[in-house]
């Protein structure tokens, strides 16, 4: 596996109002969403390709198709994605990481945004992303 970049980092948010209090109005990042939608980041911090809040029911939905978070698991407070050369690197990483021994809390699939990802949760109950998102990655 070849991870070219971290290329994502969120905080899981089971309160985005509050969590949105401290990144937006107390440390002044420049956090936005997209109409209605509590997931708010910015690709506008130096040092990181992407900050966010993300909702806890949206990765619940994300990773179970849920908005609850399944209570067999341990709750996460971060998302941490890793990006790989291709979409179709992601596949062959996921794998490599289910013959590792960890359990892929879904297989590699295509967003509705653009980007190719496939997801785990760390031993410490982070959900790690192994993932392609175009729009990150260099154009040139």
């Amino acid at each position: 596996m070849n991870i070219e970049f971290l290329s994502t980092v969120a905080v899981i948010a089971p309160d985005p109002p509050a969590s949105r209090n401290l990144y937006v109005d107390a440390l002044g990042l420049p956090l936005e969403s997209h109409g209605d939608d509590d997931y708010h980041h910015s690709e506008q911090i130096a040092g990181c390709k992407s900050f966010g809040v993300w909702p806890l029911s949206q990765a619940a939905r994300a990773c179970f198709g849920t908005l609850k978070w399944p209570a067999g698991r341990p709750v996460p407070q971060v998302s941490i994605e890793f990006d790989v050369a291709g979409a179709a690197a992601v596949g062959p990483a996921a794998r490599e990481l289910e013959q590792g021994g960890y359990e892929l809390l879904h297989p590699a699939r295509e967003e509705p945004w653009g980007q190719t990802v496939a997801r785990l949760q760390s031993p410490e109950g982070a959900i790690i992303g192994i993932s392609y998102a175009p729009v990150l990655h260099d154009k040139g």
